[in-house]
């Protein structure tokens, strides 16, 4: 019985741990969309690329915004969705799950 209220007790702390990894995009390779679309993303939104690059899972890009302001970009790799943006000069970041569409500021 004790092993059992052991148990649960693990598993009710760790539901808000795995919300933490829905920002990590698990798609097998297969289905990734290449480097030059993700590069062609940016150039329509207006970021020079730096680097692309993979982090848990997602594209990453690192560049510039059309303001100058340093920007690191999550994108998903098959649907090229932009997950998140984040200004690196001013902390700020804004996530594309809140409904925001196009362009950021």
């Amino acid at each position: 019985m004790k092993k059992t209220v052991t148990i649960l007790a693990f598993l009710l702390a760790f539901p808000a741990g795995t919300a933490l990894a829905d920002d990590d995009c698990f798609v097998p390779m297969a289905n990734w969309q290449p480097r030059d679309a993700v590069a062609e993303l940016a150039t329509q939104n207006g970021w020079t690329v730096r680097r692309i690059k993979i982090d848990d899972g997602c594209y990453e890009i690192d560049g510039n915004d059309a303001q100058g302001r340093r920007v690191e970009v999550k994108v998903h790799p098959s649907t090229l969705q932009i997950l998140e943006v984040e200004y690196e000069d001013d902390e700020r970041s804004r996530s594309r799950e809140d409904g925001e569409g196009g362009k950021h500021d």
